[in-house]
């Protein structure tokens, strides 16, 4: 464990590392960060990062490697029903809705470590009653763990003393290749259905089928230079895919191999959503890990978590967490080296 830097509040972000099975990764207090992510006889990170921390201080919009919540992904007009009563939640996003949490989400708190050993980490975080518009004290636990495979583990617990939402996601964007984009990665993702959004990427609250859409990845697509993903709509990829209509047993829902096939990342999570992000406001030209350049399109974010704007759409899996109830995610980041 060491020292990362210092908040303008004064506040020391620390640095812990764990490794284990040919897997190291690197995690700070902010945010609960995966700052950065290497495989042996792999010559660059899995994911995309910051050096220093002015890089995640200068663009906290990307949420590289974050855990976001008290809610993952947007809540249309920050508005939504919790104890019977419409609460107003912080509209960070366009200033019309929330995104992420709030502009003080967990992505942007200084957790704290709870506990670390060679394979293994855990933070903490309390979230205070009002903070961002939600109501009740929320205490959250991440743990991160290295295991055979190699895999790594993202398990998260949370409780509230009032009835809350909680939405949490871990949001790094992967890229298996080491090159300037993701283009010609292939992606597969076990979805039959997926949520249209309007132009402030609000779901219109319809589900509908990906067959004969650019939506269907079932089978797999290989991700592109000029379109990411061929006929994807204007703008590209930001969208929620339906895995299941509640959360359930941790399965295997998402495949990303790199362009010569060598690595593959299978993701496998508790979620019934899966954000896909295909990093197109990366903006140009910023140095991340290892002073690589990054560029639109140099990562791809796979985020389990429930539907976004789901409080506001009563056939969408519930969010809602009542007290003497424990919220858990588990997801599991597979990674499969074919040398």
């Amino acid at each position: 464990m060491s020292g990362f830097g210092a908040l303008p509040t004064g506040e020391i972000v620390e640095r812990v590392e764990i490794a284990a099975h040919g897997l190291t990764a690197r995690f700070l207090t902010l945010g609960a960060i995966l700052q950065d992510l290497r495989l042996d006889g792999v010559q660059h990170p899995l994911v995309l990062g910051f050096d220093r921390l002015e890089g995640y201080l200068a663009h906290p919009d990307l949420y590289f490697g974050a855990m976001v919540g008290r809610y993952a992904n947007r809540i249309g007009h920050a508005r939504a029903p919790v104890g019977g009563q419409i609460v107003q939640l912080d509209a960070n996003f366009r200033g019309r809705h929330l995104l992420h949490g709030g502009a003080d989400g967990s992505s942007r708190r200084n957790w704290r470590i709870r506990a670390v050993a060679a394979d293994r980490v855990s933070l903490t975080d309390r979230l205070p009653d009002g903070h961002m518009g939600f109501p009740g004290n929320l205490e959250v636990e991440v743990g991160f763990s290295i295991a055979p495979g190699p895999v790594l583990r993202i398990d998260v617990r949370a409780t509230s003393d009032a009835e809350t939402l909680c939405n949490f996601a871990h949001h790094s964007y992967l890229n298996l290749s080491g090159r300037p984009t993701i283009a010609g990665h292939r992606l597969k993702v076990a979805a039959d259905s997926y949520l249209p959004v309007d132009d402030d990427l609000i779901p219109t609250g319809e589900r509908r089928p990906v067959t004969g859409t650019p939506f269907d990845l079932r089978r797999g697509v290989t991700l592109m230079q000029e379109a990411l993903i061929p006929g994807a709509p204007a703008g590209g990829f930001d969208h929620n895919f339906c895995l299941a209509d509640a959360r359930g047993p941790i399965r295997p829902v998402a495949w990303l191999t790199a362009p010569e096939g060598r690595l593959t990342l299978t993701v496998e999570t508790t979620e019934p959503g899966l954000q896909v992000y295909d990093g197109a406001m990366i903006a140009a030209g910023m140095p991340g890990l290892d002073g690589r350049p990054l560029a639109p399109h140099a990562g791809l974010a796979l985020e389990p978590q429930l539907w976004p704007d789901a409080p506001n759409h009563p056939g969408f899996p519930p969010a809602l967490l009542r007290p003497g109830e424990v919220y858990e995610q588990h997801t599991a980041l597979a990674f499969t080296d074919m040398r």
